[in-house]
């Protein structure tokens, strides 16, 4: 009897070692190098506009003013001085269980720092006992580039028993402070706060209330408090409750009891703002947004979902969530930009997604820009003084709210539909699934700056670009002897 005649064992074997060999190869491709400049990775995006290649190419590593010239006047002397000490810690917070966070001079949240409008800010800030290292950013603050506290992009990360000095003019609004070292579980375990710069004068516009939201134990406090949080302000008392959402996603917020107006966001003036009943208003993570309210003589409360602030003696009974939201598309009213946001130097997609594939050797679904995962993103790249504009989409099939470092965005459409009200300005942009937005800016502070995701797992996945200013460079690595790594 005769049969099919047998593949021979070496064609199978051939195949397998083929096949494996791909394999192989596709790994490898995936891993980072234990330490490499941030801005050598993925490729130069010009968005339209000039290009001029350096001897060195698009590793901005090399060549250029350095960004740790960009500083303030160094001679200038501090008019707030602030001294910061981190520890990781047991931490015990009322009514939180016991858990391994970190601490700022023995709290979590850290110290509240206040300023007014132009004073030099200066902290010092120590790292005690965080086997990690450490920095500060300062969310939301258009300060320079070297005082930006990204690990491996502006400054090595501060190791066991060191310490660094910040310094920055301060601008009025509502802003945070937050590690940019091993971020994800340092912010989330406690290494934060809030900062709070008021106008110049001297006079009071009204009560103000820090509302620093942030998850410890699985429980949703407001300054480290679960539940209900008591306010001084009285029955007629005009309050400015700032709201900073220091969590991974999107948060609405709420006031029972009484109309409120969304005065400023992320730090900026909205422009005649109309008082609001009925609606929430929904605050990214790293956004921030102030409500004005005159507390009625039946108390009012300022809610997010699992704690309030009761203003009032008594304070208004808890309501449920409003389902419509303030559509900052259309609140308040224009104002002429000061710049032709419509006649950029450069235009930039930054389309967001999502696919299969390999990140440092992990199999995994990532995260993408432009379609390709992390090294293989693009750098935007820009000069000092230029107009420039994105397209921001968003078809990952999930939420992100994405932070440029150094800049504020103006936002002129959602989703084909131009902008009506205030000019709205944000340093914490919410892209839903399914969203696209156009939003531009004046490139008038120079530097490298991070650009990502503020859901910061999503960032360590992989979504996170940078900004690239024409003509700078960082002395700085991510990895190396300091272990700078910025997610």
């Amino acid at each position: 009897m005769t049969g099919r005649p047998r593949r021979p064992g070496w064609v199978a074997v051939a195949a397998a070692a083929i096949v494996l060999a791909g394999a192989t190869w596709f790994w490898s491709a995936s891993l980072l190098p234990g330490s490499y400049p941030m801005t050598s990775m993925g490729y130069p995006d010009y968005g339209g506009g000039p290009s001029a290649p350096t001897p060195h190419g698009h590793d901005h590593s090399a060549g250029g003013i350095p960004v740790t010239q960009l500083v303030p006047d160094p001679a200038r002397p501090a008019d707030v001085r602030v001294d910061l000490v981190a520890r990781a810690q047991r931490v015990n917070l009322p009514g939180v269980t016991e858990f391994d966070g970190y601490t700022l001079n023995g709290s979590t949240p850290g110290p509240t720092i206040n300023a007014r409008t132009g004073d030099l800010v200066e902290v010092r800030v120590t790292n005690d006992n965080v086997p990690g290292g450490i920095t500060l950013h300062w969310h939301g603050v258009d300060l320079p580039n070297g005082m930006d506290g990204v690990a491996g992009v502006t400054q090595d990360a501060i190791r066991l028993g060191g310490s660094y000095v910040y310094r920055f003019v301060a601008q009025e609004g509502t802003y945070w402070y937050h590690s940019h070292q091993l971020s994800h579980p340092q912010v989330t375990g406690g290494l934060l706060g809030a900062l709070i710069v008021a106008p110049a004068d001297a006079v009071p516009r009204s009560v103000e209330v820090p509302a620093l939201v942030h998850f410890y134990g699985g429980l949703r406090t407001i300054n480290g408090v679960p539940g209900v949080v008591r306010s001084s302000a009285r029955a007629g008392a005009t309050v400015r409750v700032r709201v900073i959402n220091t969590d991974q996603g999107p948060m609405p917020v709420w006031v029972t009891g009484a109309a409120y107006r969304v005065v400023a966001v992320d730090g900026r003036t909205v422009n005649q703002p109309p008082p609001v009943s009925g609606r929430a208003m929904l605050v990214t993570a790293g956004g921030r947004a102030d409500l004005e309210l005159r507390v009625p003589d039946g108390g009012a409360r300022v809610e997010v979902a699992g704690a309030s602030i009761v203003l009032g003696a008594d304070g208004a009974p808890s309501g449920p969530a409003p389902r419509e939201f303030v559509d900052l598309l259309h609140y308040g009213s224009p104002l002429p930009p000061r710049f032709d946001p419509d006649r950029p130097d450069r235009r930039f997609d930054y389309r967001i997604g999502r696919r299969f594939g390999l990140l440092n050797g992990r199999p995994g679904s990532w995260w993408t820009i432009n379609d390709g995962m992390f090294p293989n993103v693009p750098m935007f790249v820009v000069r000092v003084g230029e107009v420039v504009r994105f397209s921001v989409s968003n078809v990952s099939g999930e939420v992100h709210p994405m932070h440029l470092h150094g800049h504020h965005l103006l936002v002129l459409a959602r989703d084909g539909v131009r902008a009506t009200g205030s000019p709205w300005l944000v340093d914490s942009l919410n892209v839903e699934n399914g969203e696209s937005y156009e939003v531009a800016m004046v490139a008038d502070n120079p530097g490298i700056w991070m650009d990502h995701c503020h859901n910061l797992p999503h960032a360590a996945e992989g979504l996170m670009t940078h900004l690239m200013y024409e003509g700078y460079r960082t002395p700085f690595i991510v990895g190396g002897e300091h272990a700078n790594h910025p997610e």
